[in-house]
């Protein structure tokens, strides 16, 4: 256990590669390529570009949290960066952004998705959408309220088939692929843009199906010699992340061809069609049933954490700083996370907010990105197990990127730009309202004990 928090170190190597990996691919691979296409006008070249560009923005990300995570191997991963490096209040509103919607509003989505895609390979069960969805968050948490070691090794099974059978696909479609279009398709359009904002558009498409592996920074206080293996897993996870989906754009590309794959709406089951003909459905469907469960246990493995820390900085409900005694995991962080999380899931309420709050996430990664500047200023002596290779670019350029995305959206959609902006600002009485308290029950506490009897 952890001497601060008595959570388990029971991570190791492969566990964290897999909680990456896992976590990252949901529903992006199977969607966003034909998206990609389309904005770069039906060039291969060009979008496969934009699939590797995204790829190294990235690793530039990941290896820069790999420095951090190594030097500060504690529960609450981005959430303790951003604290140390720019004080509890920006920390606390990555927090509450995240607790509310955008990490609470994923999972109902996955939750959602998993439903939709579940519901047609059970024909005849009067079971209704939304039950299924808040069946699912419960089995999750239950797997993982039971014990890291646990919910680790559901991941990495589950991680291990969708990684290996999508693997294996994009080869076959490669081999096999006669890039005939094998879905009826309208001639394709070229972007209403120009080709640049076509390409920009793409970019931020493809920065989504990445989206994820900052996730693994929160379980870095429960990760075994987390000074040598985190860094290495964090680096190498990315890294064949971006293998794997250049492999599955491949494979579509070279099933379909260019022109069907960028205007098929279900460019993985299309792609698989040529080859597997009327099961490819059912065989998509269960890789996506997979990878849909495999991101939302590796969310609810990790995000719970970061809430597990706020508490324990008494910047958060108290009870979820508690460690259940038997299975050694934060039980009621899991569960509220989850509770919450199913309840936007069975009311729906969760699409908006999530589409109006998610990209405010780019600006705290930008944030955890800049602490390793802070860090090398203020403690240039501290142990650093492991340095970011290309120190300052390599970290200058993911946050032009985090910078860019964030002020493309700001002026491509003000509008819900100014919503999500206004979900994290509500998180700033709630900061007030927390410290407070933790203020009177600190004075409390030492009046207490100004007027305890002296011991005999």
């Amino acid at each position: 256990m952890t001497e601060t928090t008595g959570l388990r170190r029971s991570l190791g190597f492969t566990d964290l590669v897999l909680i990456t990996m896992g976590t990252v691919i949901g529903s992006g691979i199977y969607l966003v390529p034909s998206l990609v296409l389309r904005q770069t006008g039906e060039q291969t070249t060009l979008a496969l570009t934009v699939w590797a560009v995204a790829g190294v923005l990235s690793l530039l990300g990941a290896l820069t949290y790999a420095e951090l995570g190594a030097m500060r191997p504690e529960a609450g991963g981005l959430y303790a960066y951003i604290r140390d490096a720019f004080g509890p209040l920006p920390a606390f509103l990555y927090g509450w952004a995240s607790f509310v919607v955008i990490a609470s509003g994923s999972i109902a989505a996955l939750a959602v998705a998993f439903a939709n895609y579940l519901k047609p390979l059970l024909p005849g069960v009067p079971v209704p959408a939304p039950l299924i969805s808040v069946i699912t968050i419960a089995v999750v948490a239950a797997i993982n309220v039971r014990g890291t070691r646990d919910s680790a090794t559901v991941q990495n099974w589950t991680t291990g088939a969708k990684v290996g059978v999508l693997t294996l696909l994009s080869l076959v479609l490669i081999a096999r692929g006669g890039g005939a279009a094998a879905v009826s398709t309208a001639p394709a359009t070229a972007p209403n843009a120009s080709l640049a904002a076509g390409i920009g558009a793409a970019m931020i498409g493809v920065l989504w199906a990445y989206e994820g592996w900052q996730y693994v920074t929160f379980s870095a206080g429960e990760a075994r010699d987390p000074q040598r293996t985190f860094p290495r897993a964090i680096s190498i996870a990315t890294l064949l992340l971006i293998v794997l989906y250049m492999l599955a754009n491949v494979g579509y590309v070279a099933a379909l061809g260019p022109s069907a794959a960028a205007n098929s709406p279900r460019v993985a089951a299309d792609a698989v069609g040529t080859v597997f003909g009327s099961v490819a459905g059912s065989i998509v469907a269960a890789l996506i049933l997979v990878s849909i469960f495999s991101a939302l246990n590796g969310m609810v493995l990790t995000a719970p954490r970061m809430y597990f820390a706020m508490a324990r900085d008494g910047l958060f409900f108290e009870r979820m700083g508690g460690v259940h005694p038997r299975f050694g995991t934060p039980a009621f962080a899991i569960i509220t996370f989850a509770a919450w999380g199913a309840l936007l899931a069975a009311s729906g309420t969760f699409e908006q907010l999530l589409t109006y709050a998610v990209f405010t996430g780019w600006i705290f990664y930008a944030l955890g990105a800049l602490a390793v500047f802070v860090f090398r200023r203020r403690e240039p002596n501290a142990a650093r197990p492991f340095r970011v290779p290309g120190y300052p670019v390599t970290p200058v350029l993911f946050v032009a990127a985090a910078g860019l995305l964030v002020a493309n959206t700001v002026a491509t959609q003000s509008g819900r730009a100014a919503i999500g902006l206004g979900v994290v600002a509500l998180g700033a009485p709630a900061y007030y309202a927390w410290r407070a308290r933790r203020a009177r029950r600190a004075d409390a506490s030492a009046a207490a004990l100004e007027n305890s009897p002296p011991v005999r």
